[in-house]
């Protein structure tokens, strides 16, 4: 679904807004009414945290072999340029 180069489409900042349907618990969502809450904000907020979570979750498996590649070289080799460093 996500390429590498998708990082960059986890910005959701500025979107246009979309109308859509759910379908939600309804004491919930009185619950939530009588708070005062903005519904559309929240699920908005809280689908954009969970679809990053995802992303970051599915790039890490999908690149698991890679970063264990380099945690290997790292560990037999040290960091690059580790002699110039200052602390």
């Amino acid at each position: 679904m996500f390429s590498a180069g998708d990082a960059a489409m986890l910005r959701f900042d500025n979107a246009p807004k979309k109308s859509t349907n759910l379908s939600l618990n309804s004491k919930v969502l009185e619950a939530a009414r009588d708070m005062g809450m903005n519904i559309s904000q929240t699920v908005d907020e809280l689908l954009a945290a969970e679809v990053q979570r995802r992303y970051w979750e599915r790039w890490n498996s999908t690149n698991q072999e890679a970063i264990a590649a380099y945690n290997a070289r790292i560990e037999s080799e040290g960091l690059p340029l580790a002699q110039y460093r200052s602390f």
